[in-house]
């Protein structure tokens, strides 16, 4: 009797994949290469079927895609399918060692994300983008009117000086340093009206989101960070507790214990940078507001009094964030707790 597929490792890429299926004995039934134009039609032709794939570039795509056409798909961080690599960096192992990654019963699944999340990430990395090249225009900016005698201040207040010092000295100025600092600052009014608008349709699709609106009810968490919170995290279920949530965003410390000794270093720094930076600075915030009034936040003030100040941010956003987990998996909104 002919076996059918039960468990297919899918290795994408941007032209050729990689297929391995196995039965329900494990016995290899399928292995074969794929091209893009195929990938819809093989799938179609399979029985539904568990489908693993590394959470990779384009991954959510393809998970969308097999998912209307009835399979189970599971994405996998690709840290933890390497280690089930046998032999050696091909198209084929990797596909195999995805195929047993995804049937091992303590691996971590990545949730597929909806092409609405999708957008709003877009929107999210790309405000990122445009505000790091911001700051590289300023520090230009300023970096070159130096040479010329001309200083002004840092912060918002001191790159409007510094537009407003290049239009009234400019006269002083070569004509073709003139020509170099006028393109420049164009650009940073481009990109300061690009930013603007990108921040206004986060907004509202914050104010559209539920879980986004529950998330800014927590201190230290605005419409940006409740935002790409709720995008990035379609099912909070996935993580079992607060902790695992803040381990997966870096803000756990980086453990190296062995023997019955317990050594603890600074924190791993894993998983989504974008969100853990967006809770660090909004930690500095709540930090901040601690410092000209203690009451607001107790523990805050306590652990300040102990740690220096970075620790201490840490910390918070590392707290941030299993309140967070709890306002997700609860459906609630934070209610802080008495005094």
């Amino acid at each position: 009797m002919k076996q059918e597929v039960v468990t297919v490792g899918l290795d994408l890429a941007k032209s050729v994949f990689q297929v391995h299926a196995i039965g329900g004995d494990g016995t290899v039934l399928i292995r074969r290469k794929l091209r893009r134009a195929e990938v819809v039609s093989f799938f179609t032709d399979l029985p539904a079927c568990l489908v693993g794939m590394e959470a990779c570039a384009s991954a959510h795509h393809w998970a969308r895609e097999l998912i209307a056409l009835g399979h189970e798909v599971r994405l996998m961080p690709p840290a933890y399918v390497k280690p089930y690599v046998k032999r050696g960096k091909t198209d084929a192992a990797d596909a195999e060692a995805i195929c047993e990654a995804v049937t091992r019963p303590t691996m971590r699944f990545v949730a597929v994300k909806t092409v609405e999340q999708q957008a709003v990430l877009m929107l999210h990395k790309s405000r990122d983008l445009m505000v790091r090249q911001r700051t590289m225009l300023i520090n230009a900016l300023r970096g070159h009117l130096a040479e010329y005698g001309i200083i002004t201040g840092i912060g918002t207040g001191g790159v409007t000086t510094m537009l407003k010092a290049l239009h009234e000295r400019q006269q002083e100025l070569p004509v073709h340093a003139r020509s170099a600092l006028h393109g420049l600052a164009a650009q940073l009014r481009a990109l300061k009206s690009e930013v603007d608008r990108l921040e206004a349709q986060i907004l509202a699709w914050h104010r559209a989101d539920e879980t986004s609106r529950r998330l800014a009810t927590i201190p230290g968490i605005g419409p940006i960070t409740a935002s790409a919170i709720s995008a990035a995290v379609p099912d909070a279920s996935l993580f079992r507790s607060g902790r695992q949530f803040a381990a997966w965003l870096g803000l756990t410390p980086r453990a190296n214990s062995s023997g019955g000794k317990e050594r603890l270093g600074g924190i791993t720094k894993q998983g989504d940078g974008y969100l853990r930076r967006l809770l660090v600075v909004g930690a500095t915030a709540v930090m901040r507001m601690t410092r000209k009034n203690a009451d607001r936040q107790p523990w805050m003030a306590q652990l300040l009094e102990r740690k220096p100040a970075k620790i201490a941010t840490v910390a918070l956003a590392n707290k941030t964030a299993r309140i967070a987990w709890a306002v997700m998996s609860r459906k609630e909104f934070y209610a802080a707790s008495a005094a």
